[in-house]
């Protein structure tokens, strides 16, 4: 067996969409508090999966993210919330989705993992397992951290040329309320980790797409789309345009990737050049290979991250894909330009 170069690891993402220039400090800051916090209990020996739940629940506590506290309400002005985690050692997993009244719902799908005999419960029925096992429900006033100025109708923007940056680059901008021709943004939360048994795990939550329908799921609580852990190849998480990422089924097939040999940064600009390729598709992904090296990618405007390898500070920020050739830069590029000579289009 190869032997791990690095851990423990930990590497945690807020989203990948536009994240507005006012918004950059608090979101690297969220970031870099929760890879910190899994970094410790990491750093004191405690098992991955531990890991992952704490520091996803630091995001969902954070009002900045569109998960628990921070999370966008769909058609009907609710907010409908879902979850994963799983362990890579044993395949194991659990998942929550469409639940209204838990504030931390990573923990209860983790709850639902290695307490009851199902992997994957929704709405109504999750809530009362939850009940079962002590954990007490929210009001579903207490997860509205986002909304403000009165309204609960969710921040909307459109893809725009900068004629003044480098490349014309894609960038986005709130919409006036006139223009009709707009993507909703969406930052959901994740995190993946080593820890010194040299064990995987992963865990994403998310309060899903803004203004979708009720009851609607993304890839963010399905096992292989918006998270896969196993000891033997890597752990990835995935983050965007949920209809999109589950079609290729993208975190599996990044950790398909891994156990084919390829290191986890080359794993995630692989899989986010399928995503393009093969459904147009726009999100990012992190990813820890099984020698403990991090990698990160996405054809979206930004993607918040932040990670921790031994032996250095933590790394945080809000990487901006500037690349050219990146997966979908060109054509979005061209579809601004080209567009009722208006720079406007959909992100996907």
């Amino acid at each position: 067996m190869e032997a791990v170069l690095n851990y423990p690891v930990i590497i945690v993402h807020g989203g990948a969409w536009y994240i507005r220039d006012r918004d950059v400090e608090g979101h690297t800051a969220g970031c870099r508090e929760a890879a910190l916090v899994g970094w410790e209990l990491l750093k004191g020996g405690a098992p991955a999966v531990d890991a992952v739940e704490a520091a996803v629940r630091v995001l969902e506590d954070n009002p900045a993210y569109d998960a628990g506290r921070g999370s966008y309400l769909n058609s009907a002005g609710r907010v409908q919330l879902d979850a994963i985690v799983m362990d890579g050692r044993t395949l194991d997993f659990g998942a929550v989705a469409a639940v209204e009244r838990i504030r931390n719902p990573v923990s209860l799908a983790r709850l639902v993992m290695e307490r009851s005999e199902h992997r994957f419960v929704v709405g109504a029925g999750a809530e009362a397992l939850a009940e079962s096992y002590g954990v007490p429900l929210c009001d579903p006033d207490d997860l509205l951290g986002r909304i403000n100025e009165g309204s609960w109708s969710p921040p909307r923007y459109r893809i725009v040329t900068d004629p003044t940056a480098e490349g014309g680059l894609i960038h986005a901008a709130v919409d006036p309320p006139d223009l009709t021709v707009v993507q909703g943004a969406g930052d959901t939360v994740g995190a993946v980790a080593l820890d010194v048994s040299e064990r995987l795990a992963v865990a994403t939550s998310t309060g899903g797409t803004p203004d979708k329908w009720p009851g609607r799921v993304g890839d963010s609580p399905l096992v292989g789309c918006g998270a896969y852990a196993d000891d033997t190849a890597g752990a990835a998480a995935a983050t965007g345009v949920g209809e999109a990422l589950m079609r290729i089924v993208t975190s599996k097939t990044a950790v398909d990737m891994m156990a084919e040999g390829l290191a986890a940064q080359e794993a995630a600009d692989a899989v986010i050049g399928k995503l393009w390729e093969r459904v147009r598709g726009y999100g990012g992904v992190i990813l820890i290979d099984r020698r403990g090296r991090v990698g990160l990618a996405h054809n979206t405007p930004n993607l918040a991250y932040a990670y921790v390898l031994p032996g250095q500070s933590v790394v945080a920020g809000v990487a901006r894909e500037t690349r050219i050739s990146a997966p979908g830069r060109a054509e979005g590029l061209a579809a601004v330009r080209g567009l009722d000579g208006r720079g406007r289009v959909t992100a996907d």
